[in-house]
């Protein structure tokens, strides 16, 4: 059954054409993703599907299957900050969510005669069910109750609210603009599993990568105002894309040759010009405005020089942090190393923001003290942090941080240069800020963070709105920069990509330290979940004074989660030195899991002996 189908549908700002003559099918089952690079009109394009924006183009037609239930989530969800989440909620044109609206109608105009008659009389099967799956769905999602007010929400709860409001009413067919934005890891794998189902079609924008692999059977790449379409998962797209750009790197050089026989032969045509000698020209000029594309190619390595780490970073004492009764970091210590590569993970609202500014002095600690080398220079990319002047240049922004980028042997790199590694081409340097788009200013915000030449980065979510080639072009950037760096992010394939353990958050301020990166971290909860208790290279602290027996028990297992923990901080300062053969990674990877799997156990048995000795 054929769900949506778009032809001959063309989309301009100005002078600036984002696609022409794109043409678009949906059918029953299928799971579309879009990827294209920011700027290139993927969000546009959602909202003409989705009747937000009217249709462009010579000839355009559109269709789309109403007797479908059809949702869409856009990238900035918009709400009367005056409604209550519930009225945020019921307040939407679905006919699916009439049994659902009439039940909270009822129940908020409470009758004179008893709510009980209201409900003995509402003929709605399905509210009931539609009911308890808004309720599931506002747990799920970390949102407040009913009764808030929409316009005390933080950006991220307005998105999930908005999130919620198009899942609750069970559509069949969703049309997705970055619905990963603003979720914790937990909510992200909920909602893959959810997407995952057979009964749902979908289309969406996305460059989360493990979503692209799990979920979706096609993907469809928006370049150069033109659409392909690869089926199949991320790993069939890069095969795929890989195949044609190399066809295309042939076709080129064959035009190529073409084009300087072409050439020769327009410098010597006759003043006379026949009809025939006319459409030679023109196919000349064609050509030449085809080769005149730009090519994509791979970031080259850039070897940086970074003010030196002295042999001390960063040290976090004992560090503890409230607001009210609300505990987010307790009794926390750590040492950081020149080359550490952390992530750190934990729902939202565990305190993983407040961890960042911590390090970066933007709050103190309540208890505990933080030490920083005296060469340490920190670069902190903030989630909320942009501000750029709409009225300057790109390349002005960037020279107001610095005119060049230090590399090794006495080599600069140029604000310009840096920017093209970047992705923004010379022309693109000179467009205003203003004219950029969501992705690409956050884009440009990553980019002045590095000109300031940090030893330190310290990154809150800076995967948000960013395309995939600029994903992997931060990543390489990231993989060869020469000091340390902490990173918050709900991107699983970038901090798998990125990190070699990770700071746990968990309730009641507790943080676990894990050797690994994130699969390697679901993969031991799966098996031995993390306790609660647990915090950074220690055992739990002690709440009560246990019995003779029971302390006994617990001083012969600290001394062993000592043995082990040393252990382990050696094979993981190993990998972060690169000082382990090729031959021995795979038997360090093993070791670490062996280690990880008896510590976890080990804290276990401490747990319990606690309880016991406390009963």
């Amino acid at each position: 059954m054929n769900f949506l189908s778009l032809e001959h549908a063309s989309k301009s700002y100005g002078e600036k054409t984002l696609f022409e003559d794109l043409s678009l099918q949906i059918n029953q089952g299928d799971k579309v993703a879009l990827v294209a690079r920011n700027g290139s009109g993927k969000s546009s394009l959602l909202r003409m599907l989705a009747g937000e924006e009217p249709l462009e183009g010579v000839g355009v037609s559109f269709y789309r299957n109403r007797d479908v239930r059809t949702a869409y989530l856009g990238q900035d969800p918009a709400f009367d900050g005056s409604m209550t989440v519930l009225d945020a909620v019921l307040d939407q044109p679905f006919e699916w969510m009439d049994a659902l609206v009439t039940l909270h109608r009822a129940h908020q105009s409470r009758p004179a005669d008893g709510w009980e008659k209201v409900v003995s009389s509402l003929d709605e099967p399905g509210a009931w069910e539609l009911n308890a799956r808004l309720r599931e769905l506002m747990g799920k999602f970390g949102l407040p109750g009913f009764d808030a007010r929409v316009g005390e929400l933080s950006g991220g709860q307005k998105k999930r609210l908005a999130l919620v409001r198009i899942l609750c009413g069970d559509p069949e067919f969703l049309i997705l603009d970055e619905p990963t934005n603003h979720l914790d890891l937990s909510m992200i794998e909920w909602l893959e599993r959810y997407l995952s189902q057979p009964g749902i079609t979908l289309l969406m924008v996305t460059h989360d990568r493990y979503f692209l692999n799990n979920v979706c059977n096609a993907i469809c790449e928006l370049e150069e105002g033109h659409l392909y379409k690869y089926p199949g998962d991320y790993e069939d797209y890069l095969e795929k894309k890989t195949q044609r750009t190399m066809n295309e790197a042939v076709v080129r050089e064959k035009t190529e040759k073409l084009l300087r026989r072409e050439l020769e032969w327009v410098r010597r045509m006759p003043r006379a010009r026949t009809t025939k000698s006319k459409a030679r020209v023109g196919q000349y000029y064609s050509m030449k405005e085809q080769l005149g594309r730009p090519v994509q190619t791979e970031m080259e390595e850039i070897p940086l020089e970074t003010p030196r780490l002295g042999s001390k970073v960063l040290e976090l004492h004992h560090i503890h942090k409230s607001f009210g009764d609300r505990k987010l970091i307790a009794d926390l210590s750590y040492k950081f190393r020149p080359t550490d590569r952390v992530g750190i993970v934990g729902p939202n609202g565990s305190g993983k923001t407040t961890l960042l500014r911590l390090l970066t002095g933007q709050l103190k600690p309540d208890q505990g003290k933080i030490v920083a080398g005296e060469t340490l220079a920190i670069g902190y990319y903030e989630q909320e942090g942009l501000s750029l002047r709409e009225d300057r240049r790109v390349i002005e922004y960037v020279r107001t941080i610095a005119d060049y980028l230090p590399l090794r042997k006495g080599h600069k790199l140029s604000a310009e240069s840096l920017l093209e590694r970047f992705l923004f081409p010379r022309s693109q340097q000179q467009v205003y800020c203003s004219q950029l788009s969501g992705g690409e200013k956050r884009r440009l915000y990553l980019l002045s963070i590095l000109m300031a030449n940090p030893n330190f980065l310290i990154l809150d979510e800076p995967t948000n709105d960013l395309d995939i080639i600029t994903l992997n072009v931060l990543e390489q950037y990231l993989i060869d920069f020469p000091g340390c760096v902490l990173i918050v992010s709900h991107d699983r394939y970038f901090m798998d990509k990125i990190v070699q353990h990770l700071f746990v958050l968990g309730p009641e301020g507790q943080v676990a330290d894990f050797p690994g990166n994130y699969s390697d971290y679901r993969t031991a909860m799966e098996a031995a979940p993390l306790t609660e208790k647990s915090t950074v290279a220690s055992v739990p602290a002690k709440t009560r004074r246990p019995g003779q027996r029971e302390k006994r028990q617990m001083e012969q297992i600290e001394r062993e989660l000592g043995r082990l923990s040393e252990e382990r901080d050696g094979i993981v300062a190993g990998f972060s030195e690169n000082s382990l053969a090729g031959d021995k990674i795979a038997l360090a990877h093993r070791r670490l899991a062996e280690l990880q799997a008896r510590i976890l156990e080990l804290e276990r048995q401490w747990e319990e002996l606690l309880e016991q000795s406390a009963g």
